[in-house]
């Protein structure tokens, strides 16, 4: 079993913190996260992939253990996100690499793809969404605070952020008794750290400018090509296979994989992820 380092890079005011694991001269997977969770939700992936791979799993600025300034002296946008990740892969020597994105780590990670092309080898989404079809009728209170920022419709985005919520973006869709606790009581736990409401409320804000973005992502695909597998919880309450689906429409030779689970599906699914995933990319 490869071992797996945990270490911390600083980035500007940022200090970023990653888990790697495998060969330093293999090919590298760069693995993003999403909302509300860490490089933790990979813990169960990153061993089956790091005999072929060296696998790198960033903590966003605001999730987990990296560290970033207070808001008001730091912008939690997801252009933001994106700066620092971009940042964080040229200080650690990353000029090629697979992207393995999921949830908010789509949008962070295609802004990357779009700024340099040439050094994406391959784009796994496992409930990372580019198309409008992929948004399910979930998201319309999050809409709402899109169309119109007011601070009753900041309110009403709270509801997203409790602890009962989060455990349910967990076992929603999944297979009965297969989530264990470890995930959501984890991500419990940072949500109740100071200023991690206000700062993901920051963030459902800016998602607003991800959907805007929708086009640009898709002409980059058309564009560039990337080699694309999508690998998706078909039980998602927030992200519809329909986005999967989609992804044929600009990258003809995708390829979707619809799996019995919900939204965060390596939490029941990783080993047959990580079987999809060695099969898509070259040894």
């Amino acid at each position: 079993m490869p071992d797996v380092q945990y270490r911390t890079q600083k980035v500007g005011s940022v200090d970023v913190f990653y888990r790697e694991a495998g060969p330093a001269d293999a090919p590298a997977l760069l693995l993003l996260h999403g909302f509300p969770t860490s490089s933790h939700m990979f813990r169960d992936l990153i061993p089956l992939l790091a005999d072929r791979y060296r696998v790198i799993a960033p903590d966003l600025p605001g999730f987990g253990l990296t560290r970033a300034p207070e808001r008001g002296s730091f912008e939690y946008s997801f252009d933001n996100l994106a700066k620092v990740i971009g940042q964080f892969v040229e200080a650690i020597g990353l000029t090629r690499y697979g992207l393995y994105v999921f949830d908010y780590g789509a949008p962070t990670g295609l802004r990357l793809a779009m700024a340099h092309p040439e050094r994406v080898t391959a784009i796994i989404t496992q409930n990372g969404n580019a198309y409008l079809e992929g948004l399910s009728a979930e998201w319309e209170p999050w809409q709402a605070y899109w169309r119109d920022p007011t601070e009753a419709n900041r309110a009403a985005c709270r509801a997203s952020l409790t602890d009962d919520f989060i455990r349910d973006q967990y076992e929603h869709g999944a297979p009965a008794g297969r989530v264990g606790p470890d995930g959501y009581t984890l991500d419990q736990f940072y949500m109740h750290r100071a200023e991690a409401a206000e700062i993901q409320l920051d963030l459902i804000l800016s998602y607003r400018t991800n959907v805007a973005l929708y086009p640009a992502f898709q002409s980059y695909f058309r564009q560039h090509q990337p080699r694309l597998l999508a690998v998706w919880g078909r039980n998602d309450a927030f992200f519809l296979p329909a986005g999967a689906e989609a992804f044929r429409r600009d990258l003809p030779k995708a390829e979707v994989h619809l799996l019995d689970t919900g939204h965060f599906a390596l939490e029941t699914h990783h080993r047959e992820i990580a079987d999809r995933i060695h099969h898509f990319l070259p040894a």
